[in-house]
């Protein structure tokens, strides 16, 4: 009896048009907050010490000190409610996922009249009727098309969305999958002073990414075959890492003690996951880690014995783009297709590992073909 196998054939991704250097975002931030000579000093070791150069936004804000379109122009005045952002998000959504998917690939571009399902990913955004469906419209798709939502799962969203589109090839040759992720963080900016909100505040970017997933490899160009995933969970973390909706936003809770669970908890999990997957860090060729900031990527790769050329996908997509939660992982694995040449990657393996509330780890062995 033959295995049925999926595979990601062609990865696109996009950013809005505003590339914000981070140290101009530092001072926006000054501005934004009213901080003090002190505080804003601070800010600035805090945005240095990220690992990120530059960031993306649809809100223009970002590049400004003064004349603000979004926030307010008196650092007293209340921040945007949330459904002055909500509908902000319901204007720019498309526009950027139809931008990802633009970006893939010719050969994924003559395939799309051929997907038989689509799942769109987001936590910082929802509407009804919702992206889904205005993708369906935008793109010519079979109105009959399978759709599903994985909304506000944090940053391990697409990696869900990634394991149901795996399910479906395997479960039905004939079927073709888009997952398009968009993620608009920058909304969601709050007003506080708080330091772990401060942390949050200089880590989060926007961007789109789209991915095909079927059950033949790509005729031209690498492939990723999914080999299996697997999930843990480390509820004593749970208060660690929270994304909540409030009056003023969406608010993420990012404590400075995750990146501590995260290398105390994987060993436990990397024994439970090796016995899923087949697969142990100390096997692996290459890592794709969710970016979720410096500090947890240094503690991932301390815990797995990662030497830093087999996880420099993550550091990259880190310093140009920031965290763009659930797209991240999408980003840093369009990197390694397109920065490894056939030869040097063919049949090697990659563990994928992203994080997220709960405090959760979702983790997808691959090999590229």
């Amino acid at each position: 009896m033959s295995i049925q196998q999926s595979y990601i054939t062609a990865i696109g991704t996009a950013t809005p048009v505003h590339c914000i250097p981070q140290a101009t975002t530092a001072v926006f931030m000054e501005k934004a907050l009213g901080l003090s000579t002190y505080e804003a000093r601070k800010l600035r070791a805090l945005y240095r010490a990220t690992g990120i150069n530059t960031r993306y936004s649809v809100l223009e804000d970002y590049l400004r000190t003064e004349d603000f379109r979004f926030f307010p122009n008196q650092a007293t005045a209340p921040f945007p409610d949330t459904a002055t952002r909500m509908e902000r998000y319901r204007v720019e959504a498309l526009p950027l996922a139809k931008a990802a998917v633009a970006d893939l690939p010719a050969y994924a571009q003559a395939k799309l009249p051929q997907v038989t399902h689509l799942i769109t990913v987001s936590c910082t955004g929802m509407y009804a009727p919702g992206l889904d469906i205005e993708l369906v419209q935008a793109l010519g798709l079979a109105t009959h098309t399978h759709r599903t939502c994985v909304n506000f799962m944090g940053c391990y969203a697409a990696m869900n969305a990634l394991k149901l589109a795996d399910s479906l090839c395997r479960a039905d040759a004939h079927n073709l999958v888009l997952v398009v992720s968009v993620e608009l963080c920058t909304l969601h900016l709050q007003q506080s002073k708080d330091d772990e909100q401060l942390v949050a505040n200089a880590i989060f970017g926007d961007g789109a990414a789209a991915v095909l997933v079927e059950r033949q490899p790509s005729p031209s160009g690498l492939s990723l075959a999914l080999r299996g995933f697997a999930c843990g969970l480390f509820p004593e973390g749970a208060a660690e890492m929270t994304w909540s909706i409030q009056n003023h936003g969406f608010e993420m809770r990012l404590s400075s003690y995750v990146p501590q669970f995260l290398a105390q908890g994987l060993g436990h999990f990397i024994e439970a996951m090796v016995t899923e997957l087949g697969l142990s860090p100390a096997q692996t060729d290459y890592f794709a880690i969710h970016p979720g900031g410096r500090k947890i990527l240094e503690a991932v790769a301390q815990a797995l014995a990662i030497r830093p050329t087999q996880n420099t996908a993550a550091y990259e997509v880190l310093r140009q783009y920031g965290n763009m939660s659930s797209a991240t992982m999408l980003f840093v694995l369009q990197h390694w297709l397109q920065n490894l040449g056939q030869s040097e990657a063919r049949g090697r393996s990659m563990l994928c590992l992203a994080f997220g509330p709960g405090l959760t780890v979702e983790s997808a062995r691959m090999e590229f073909c």
